[in-house]
């Protein structure tokens, strides 16, 4: 593209921008992954304290007797149930360092009871499922991300998110539960279904009875809850007599490897959208998004330019990391569009990574429709995500 309008519409300056933009770029991704190490240094130190104070197995109590009636070909008390529990409630942490380890050992455990190693069991497609959609009560990274940007209020995205996520992970699961049979009228599923169900509705018509209100009271409420869930966490741990500041350095050194880590994708992704926008093909490919869109009848479109970030999800969450880095730098990290990009970016998981990380670790080949299950989460989450954008955020 930039070849192009130097050849046939002569801008001698176009590569000397797309040259600026690449190491501007550069510069960027190096800077905000400096101020995030330092957030998700604080935050993986406290996620560490909630582990070894029994949170997590807090949490996989509460969701027993859940499990036991959506994985129902799995045996009462096999260790497959606990690594299951335990990957699903490290992840509603966001406790990554746990949830891959516990999800990999789920799925060989689950593996164990595959009568055809080479294909997916409905146990194993339900397990996926639940990691393709993402359900994560703190989204650290994207808090972390936030921060690193200079957010008025990094929280504010938090119910949002919360919000999306869940519907996107509810889809997945009558989805699922459609495909495998399992009765979503059984009384315990409606119990925890319905209670979250009609918690989010509630929520969702109280912000609307007093939409002049809605900044003021997602931050109080984001705040309250993130709070909260610290203040549980520390209690836990000084009742199981933990020492907190070794479980947190531990924690915190975790925390430095993620920021270490993301290093290199962030400053591949930021660069690569940098020549992509400075060429001039990014603005043409929104532009013609927003035709596209404007032909059908839709009016306000104000969400497109976020749009990178869902589409990149559920190939990489790297890269759509830093695409929404790019748009925060872009349009600024609490315009709307900033906003719904962090939206986007917590609204589910990578399918495709989750798939051929958790697939590949057992060697199955015919995951049947297990990747369908994953695409509807984010086609779900995706669109709830917008429309939640334009309640709390417009």
């Amino acid at each position: 593209m930039g070849f192009s309008k130097l050849i046939f519409w002569q801008d001698t300056f176009i590569l000397q921008k797309m040259m600026d933009a690449l190491f501007d770029s550069a510069k960027t991704g190096f800077e905000i992954a400096i101020f995030m190490t330092g957030i998700l240094c604080l935050w993986m130190g406290f996620m560490k304290i909630g582990e070894d104070g029994g949170a997590v197995r807090v949490m996989s109590k509460l969701v027993s007797p859940l499990f036991s009636r959506l994985f129902p070909e799995v045996p009462k008390g096999h260790p497959a149930i606990g690594s299951i529990m335990l990957n699903f409630s490290a992840n509603m942490l966001g406790l990554d360092n746990a949830a891959t380890p516990a999800g990999l050992k789920a799925m060989k455990d689950l593996q164990e009871l595959n009568p055809n190693p080479k294909t997916a069991t409905n146990a194993q497609i339900m397990f996926l499922m639940l990691n393709a959609s993402g359900l994560t009560i703190i989204p650290v990274s994207i808090l972390a991300a936030r921060a690193a940007n200079d957010s008025e209020s990094p929280a504010s995205v938090f119910l949002p998110i919360l919000i999306t996520t869940f519907f996107a992970t509810l889809g997945g699961l009558i989805y699922v539960s459609i495909k495998q049979k399992i009765n979503l009228f059984d009384k315990v599923i409606l119990a925890y279904i319905g209670t979250l169900t009609l918690a989010v509705f509630g929520l969702i018509s109280a912000l609307n009875s007093y939409p002049e209100n809605i900044d003021v009271i997602s931050s109080v409420v984001s705040n309250t809850i993130i709070f909260g869930i610290i203040a549980f966490f520390f209690g836990l741990a000084i009742r199981s007599k933990i020492n907190l500041y070794d479980s947190f350095i531990e924690g915190a050194k975790g925390g430095f490897e993620v920021a270490l880590n993301i290093v290199p994708y962030l400053i591949a992704i930021l660069a690569a959208v940098a020549l992509f926008r400075a060429s001039g093909a990014f603005g043409d490919l929104m532009t013609g998004i927003r035709e596209v869109l404007f032909f059908f009848g839709m009016r306000a479109l104000e969400f497109v330019d976020a749009l990178p970030v869902i589409f990149m999800k559920p190939f990489s969450g790297s890269g759509a990391r830093g695409l929404m880095i790019e748009t925060f730098e872009n349009f600024g990290v609490d315009s709307f569009t900033g906003k719904l990009a962090a939206t986007f970016q917590g609204s589910t998981e990578t399918t495709f990574y989750v798939l051929a990380v958790y697939f590949g670790a057992v060697k199955i080949t015919n995951t049947r429709y297990a990747a369908w299950a994953g695409l509807i989460c984010d086609i779900i989450g995706g669109v709830t995500a917008i429309i939640v954008a334009y309640l709390f955020y417009a």
